[in-house]
C-alpha cells in the first residue's frame, strides 16, 4: 500500500512534465520498483503468489453479509493481458492535489401529472412578493478545530459592520490554505460562516469572529511566513476596529502543522480493485451504466459514477481504467478494457463495512462483465490478498480515531478535502 510519504519526491521529479509510463515503451518499472505491464508482454509473477490456483469468484450475497477470510491458497498471476493501472491499493497522486469535488444536486422525481381543472373566473393579481434572502448558514462549532486550523478570535465591544468585514473576506485566497470566517451575533448564539455574499445581505453585525486557517492540505503543511501574516493582518484588524485578537503562538502552529502533515502521509491512501477483461475482449459503455445504475451508483459531472450513503456522502466510485472518463454524451460508443472501484480510506465511515461492500459490487460487475479482478501488478486478487487490503484499512482508520480525527468526520472531511 502506498501513501502520501513519496509526494514531495513526485513533485520534484514530474513538477516540469508528466510522462505517461503507460504510454511510454520499453518501460516496465519505475525508480520506486513499481511494475506497469505492457500491452503484449507478459505481466510479471509476483515471487511473492507463486503457482496456486485461484479461487472461484464468492457468490453474490448482500453487502453486509459479505465476510472476507484468508484461504490456504496463494494467487496466480494472470497471463498476458492489457495494461494495468494501479489497482488492489493506490497511492494519491500527489504531484498535482486533487481539486474539491463539485457538489451534486440530489436528482428530485418527476411530479406526478395533475388533474385538468375547469377554467374559473379571472381572480385579481395578486400583489407582488419581495424577494425573500436565503437564511444565514448556521454552522456547528467543531471543537477539534485546533487540530487542523489556526484559528484566530476577535471579539469587540460594538457590533462589527460588515462593511469592516469586507476587507478580510477579500484576503481568503492570501494565505496558501483554505481559511473561513465564522460571525457570532451575541454571546450564546450560534455561530454562522460569513461570505462574501452572505455579508453583503448582513446589516446588524457580529459580536465575534473566528477566523480558521487549515495547517495542512494534500501539498503539505502551512509555512510560518504564512501564518505570520494571517496572525498580523487579524490582530491589524481588530485594532482598526477597537476591539480585541488572540492568536496562537505562531512557531507551536507550525510544529502542529508538520505533525499533522506526518500524519496525513501515513493514513491518507486510496484503496482500488480494478475489473479487467478476459482475453483481450472489451467491456460497453452501456452495459456499465446499465449495471452502475442497477447497483444504486450515479454518474457525476467529474466522469465516475459514486456510490451514496443515506446522508448524501459519497461512499466509494466507479471508474474507468483507462484513461477516458465516463460521460452521458459518449458512454454509448465507449469500450474499455476495465473499471476500476475506488474508496478514500479518510473520508470513509465504517470503512471495513464500505469495503465489505465495495468487493461486492466489484464481483457483481466481475460476473456480469465477464472481467476478473486484479491487483497493483496484474495479479489476481484473491480472498487472502482482499482480507490483507481490509486489514491495512481498519489499521487505518484505528490511528485516525486515536489521533482524534475519525474517518469521516467533519474534521476529516475538511483536513482531507
Amino acid at each position: 500500500m502506498q501513501q502520501r510519504r513519496y509526494r514531495r519526491g513526485a513533485e520534484q521529479a514530474f513538477g516540469s512534465r508528466h510522462e505517461d509510463v503507460l504510454l511510454k515503451t520499453g518501460a516496465t518499472a519505475d525508480d520506486n520498483g513499481r511494475i506497469e505491464p505492457q500491452l503484449g508482454k507478459e505481466i510479471l509473477q509476483d515471487p511473492a503468489m507463486p503457482d496456486a490456483v485461484p479461487p472461484e469468484p464468492p457468490p453474490l450475497v448482500p453487502p453486509d453479509a459479505v465476510e472476507v477470510s484468508p484461504p490456504d491458497s496463494k494467487a496466480s498471476p494472470m497471463p498476458a493481458a492489457a495494461p494495468v493501472a494501479p489497482a488492489a491499493t493506490v497511492a494519491r497522486a500527489a504531484s498535482t492535489a486533487r481539486a474539491a469535488p463539485t457538489a451534486r444536486a440530489a436528482s428530485t422525481a418527476r411530479a406526478a401529472p395533475t388533474a385538468r381543472v375547469a377554467p374559473t373566473a379571472r381572480a385579481a393579481p395578486a400583489a407582488p412578493v419581495a424577494p425573500v434572502a436565503p437564511a444565514p448558514l448556521k454552522f456547528q462549532e467543531n471543537k477539534n478545530a485546533e487540530i487542523v486550523d489556526y484559528v484566530v478570535s476577535i471579539n469587540g465591544d460594538q457590533p462589527i459592520s460588515g462593511h469592516s468585514l469586507a476587507e478580510l473576506l477579500q484576503r481568503k485566497m492570501d494565505f496558501g490554505r483554505p481559511l473561513r470566517w465564522l460571525g457570532q451575533r451575541e454571546a450564546d448564539a450560534g455561530w454562522e460562516e460569513i461570505t462574501a455574499e452572505s455579508n453583503a445581505r448582513e446589516s446588524k453585525g457580529y459580536h465575534s469572529l473566528k477566523g480558521r486557517l487549515k495547517l495542512v492540505d494534500r501539498t503539505g503543511p502551512i509555512s510560518e511566513v504564512s501564518l505570520s501574516e494571517f496572525r498580523d493582518m487579524a490582530e491589524s484588524f481588530a485594532q482598526r476596529i477597537n476591539a480585541s485578537a488572540a492568536c496562537p503562538d505562531i512557531h507551536e502552529a507550525y510544529i502542529q502543522a508538520v505533525s499533522l502533515d506526518e500524519f496525513c502521509t501515513e493514513v491518507d491512501v486510496m484503496i482500488g480493485i480494478n475489473i479487467i477483461s478476459r482475453d483481450a475482449a472489451v467491456f460497453t459503455g452501456t452495459k456499465i451504466r446499465m449495471l452502475a445504475e442497477a447497483a444504486g451508483l450515479k454518474l457525476g459531472t467529474e466522469g465516475v459514477f459514486d456510490y451514496y450513503d443515506e446522508s448524501g456522502l459519497p461512499l466509494f466510485s466507479l471508474g474507468n481504467f483507462e484513461s477516458s472518463v465516463f460521460l452521458p454524451a459518449s458512454i454509448r460508443t465507449l469500450t474499455t478494457r476495465g473499471v476500476t472501484f475506488l474508496l478514500d480510506v479518510p473520508k470513509v465511515a465504517n470503512g471495513e463495512a464500505v469495503f465489505a461492500q465495495m468487493v461486492h459490487l466489484a464481483n457483481t460487475f466481475a460476473d456480469d462483465l465477464g472481467g476478473v479482478l486484479v491487483d497493483d501488478n496484474g495479479f489476481q486478487l484473491n480472498d487472502s490478498g482482499i482480507a490483507k487490503i481490509r486489514q491495512q484499512l481498519s489499521a487505518i482508520q484505528t490511528m485516525m480515531t486515536a489521533r482524534g480525527i475519525p474517518a469521516g468526520s467533519e474534521t476529516a472531511l475538511r483536513l482531507f478535502a
